[in-house]
């Protein structure tokens, strides 16, 4: 099995863990409506272009930079009843969105491995929707996510010992592959579910390793 020899697995939530990458693109839109269908629109945009990021990060770009370019842009929300309205949105589904099939096979499977949870999504929010589901037992690491951004994450666990290597980081965008090389963790693209497009050319250009889904690193 290829996991066989980590010591620890860091595994991103959306697109990878929980089927919720679609949860969150509409709860962007949702939020943003408020402004105008054209900077909702403009906003999923960003948000599918830069996987991976908080919604912070793109809640402030979201109001610093797209509603100023848009002259059709309507009175709006400001940051703080985005995030609001962005997380009541997500709270609705993200208890209901399927999980990744053989995932408890595979925490069997790496039974003395040390499994964390480093995601753009709330941490709070995470660690509720994973509680609420008995998933929390699987990440004897941590489940960890913004408003502190991944690459942060990842270099704290590290200098605390709790992420130790040999590692692996299990992602499903641009910005996971950007954090793990940066953190010294091996990194496997999981494509099933993500949203970036053009994730075949990405990971040949970088000679990648992926898989379509976590069930696939069982041993058959």
């Amino acid at each position: 099995m290829r996991l066989q020899g980590y010591e620890t697995l860091v595994f991103d939530c959306d697109g990878v863990v929980l089927d919720s990458n679609a949860v969150k693109t509409r709860a962007f839109h949702r939020a943003a409506l408020p402004w105008g269908e054209a900077a909702a629109n403009a906003l999923v945009a960003h948000h599918v272009a830069n996987g991976g990021i908080s919604r912070y990060e793109k809640m402030r770009h979201f109001l610093a930079e797209i509603v100023p370019e848009l002259a059709t842009a309507q009175d709006g929300p400001g940051l703080d009843a985005l995030l609001q309205a962005f997380s009541t949105a997500v709270r609705e589904e993200l208890s209901k969105v399927p999980v990744a099939e053989g995932l408890e096979a595979l925490r069997d499977a790496t039974a003395d491995a040390r499994w964390l949870i480093v995601s753009g999504g709330d941490e709070a929010e995470l660690r509720e929707a994973f509680a609420e589901r008995g998933l929390d037992r699987c990440f004897d690491g941590g489940i960890f996510g913004s408003p502190t951004r991944k690459d942060v994450i990842l270099s704290r666990e590290l200098e605390r010992g709790n992420i130790s290597g040999p590692a692996v980081y299990l992602g499903d965008s641009k910005f996971d592959y950007e954090c793990a090389r940066a953190a010294g963790l091996e990194f496997i693209f999981v494509s099933g579910w993500s949203e970036v497009r053009d994730w075949r050319p990405f990971v040949a250009q970088h000679g990648i390793e992926s898989i379509e889904k976590l069930s696939d690193l069982l041993p058959h």
